[in-house]
């Protein structure tokens, strides 16, 4: 299967700013070490169009973003200081999991190796999330093709606020975010089923409550889509996180989401939202374990 990406090089932050963005550059390298994927498999994608940023996001929005008007207030929401190079990278960010939920309409699977930008709301960049490339995406693709019933499983450890607002009211989505109570953001929006966890949280307890969220969503519907934000910030060792997966909790959370999302037929395309430990190398583990479960169902 084909992989895609923001670029094939990283966007650098003015400031030195200590956004983990060498992740994405490790987590390729990683790939193709492994054998899970050849240099080829990895395409890098293109800005998307304003446009279509459009038809998710507000258009003077997206005017003060193009223009590098934001407020000083934005910014600070935003947590990431405004750039030529910060826009591209949200852009290709966004087309990227557009493009892999092509793949995943078409071949049962596909992947971004980043998206997830989970709290991009329809005004508003927020907690480093400058656009919705969930709420991008579905709307492209309404536009491309008849969509049926979508489903996100949100598994970031921080709620997915920004999706909620933009998704929660479309009766053909539902929206799912398993995450820590405890933690960003603190004013939320509500999505279809809102899971938070108390702090410290372990494998056991986290895959009893992910179990019930995806039982949750049998009893709605069955989704011909799955977007599947596999966060690494659940994990013990997580600077953000507050919750205590281990690496094995983890692999056996994406197995729990993978596995559902067969038994119902669904194509499914997974984006890896946060991650954000002391040693970056841990967070590719991570990664690097989800794109492997994905790898072994596509066949």
């Amino acid at each position: 299967m084909r992989f895609w990406t923001h670029d094939r090089h990283d966007f650098p932050l003015p400031g030195g700013h200590k956004f983990p963005l060498g992740k994405y550059r490790m987590l390729r390298e990683r790939l193709v070490a492994d054998g899970i994927a050849a240099a080829g498999d990895i395409h890098g994608s293109t800005p998307c169009p304003w446009e279509r940023l459009a038809e998710a996001h507000q258009a003077a929005y997206l005017e003060r973003v193009r223009e590098g008007r934001l407020s000083d207030r934005e910014i600070r929401v935003l947590g990431l200081p405004w750039s030529t190079e910060l826009v591209e990278r949200g852009r290709r960010s966004a087309q990227g999991t557009l493009e892999a939920a092509r793949d995943a309409l078409v071949f049962g699977h596909g992947m971004n190796l980043g998206g997830g930008t989970h709290h991009a709301g329809r005004a508003a960049g927020r907690g480093y999330c400058l656009f919705n490339d969930l709420a991008v995406s579905i709307a492209a693709l309404r536009g491309e093709r008849t969509l049926g019933r979508v489903a996100i499983v949100d598994c970031d450890v921080h709620q997915g606020d920004g999706t909620a607002e933009l998704l929660h009211p479309d009766p053909d989505v539902f929206t799912c975010s398993v995450h820590g109570g405890a933690n960003y953001p603190f004013r939320r929006a509500t999505s279809d089923l809102d899971i938070d966890l108390p702090t410290g949280t372990g494998d056991d307890d986290y895959l009893e409550a992910l179990t019930g969220a995806l039982d949750t969503i049998d009893r709605w519907d069955t989704p011909e889509l799955v977007f599947y934000l596999a966060g690494a910030d659940p994990w013990e060792g997580d600077r953000l996180g507050r919750l205590s997966l281990t690496k094995h909790g983890l692999a056996a959370r994406d197995a729990l989401v993978m596995d559902r999302a067969e038994s119902w037929g669904a194509a499914i395309c997974v984006v890896l939202a946060g991650g954000y430990a002391p040693d970056l190398a841990d967070t590719v583990d991570i990664n690097v374990a989800t794109a492997r479960a994905l790898v072994a169902r596509a066949g």
